[in-house]
């Protein structure tokens, strides 16, 4: 947690990988308390793996939106299910990395009005190393975009999909002064390095996901341990009981900058 001048203006909570039907029940079940708690203005979550631990489906994107959530972001299995077309065309808030080629459909970034009535940016961004598909610059595509959103904004969220730390703090140090927070995804592991960077940018390398705590990243153990001494495939499946919700909460002043960053960590059995 960290200080910086200015009023507090907006109040965000950004959820981690949300991991198949354990982590939306949890989720649904807790998202009413850090309401109560927190009183954000906006919610945003990743659900990358929300159905069925790969990508999202139309059924869980709305589930998700009809329970709380505001925006969600997506990563590497966005294309895991054919329907998320469907899901671009109905819903502008369920956004895909902006680094994909362009032409790729859905949309990637969008500036969203807050509970309390001001202009929220979020972009979706995916890294490149050690993550399939290759796609695009980050750091290029970083600072268009953000170039575009804060026309309409001082208050801008990335959430940046990738697997090397090197590279998230590499982007959340280029874009620092730029944008409101970066926040890392990806690996479902809770990383305990929030801060506020020297420009106002908070950050963390990663939120962590919201899923089985009893597992190796939501999946059930005895099946990833399978893969890593066979080294052959397996089919992964969604691991069941205890849950854990990670996010982070944010505080806003009137510039945009962050001027509080706390980790949110349940865990439920």
């Amino acid at each position: 947690m960290g200080l910086v001048k200015g009023d507090l203006n907006l109040k965000i909570i950004f959820l981690g990988d949300i991991v198949g039907r354990p982590g939306r029940k949890l989720v649904k079940a807790l998202l009413p308390e850090l309401v109560q708690q927190y009183a954000p203005d906006l919610t945003v979550v990743n659900g990358e793996n929300a159905a069925g631990g790969f990508g999202l489906t139309m059924d869980v994107a709305n589930e998700l939106l009809h329970s709380g959530v505001d925006v969600i972001t997506l990563g590497n299995h966005t294309w895991k299910h054919r329907e998320i077309n469907q899901v671009f065309d109905r819903y502008k808030q369920v956004l895909r990395p902006a680094n994909y080629p362009p032409g790729t459909p859905g949309e990637s970034a969008g500036v969203f009005v807050a509970k309390n009535g001001y202009p929220v940016g979020v972009l979706s961004l995916m890294g490149q190393v050690y993550l399939e598909p290759a796609l695009d610059c980050p750091f290029r595509v970083a600072k268009e975009q953000v170039s575009r959103l804060k026309e309409k904004t001082p208050y801008v969220l990335v959430d940046f999909h990738a697997e090397a730390t090197s590279e998230k703090i590499a982007l959340g140090n280029y874009l620092d002064g730029m944008v409101s927070a970066v926040l890392g995804t990806h690996t479902h592991v809770t990383t305990a390095d929030q801060r506020i960077l020297p420009g106002g940018t908070g950050y963390i390398t990663d939120v962590g996901m919201c899923g089985p705590t009893d597992s190796v990243l939501g999946v059930k153990k005895e099946l990833a341990i399978e893969k890593f001494i066979t080294k052959r495939p397996v089919k992964f499946e969604i691991a069941s009981g205890p849950v854990e919700l990670n996010g982070v909460y944010l505080e806003l002043d009137e510039q945009g900058r962050t001027r509080r960053i706390d980790r949110i960590n349940y865990r439920k059995n």
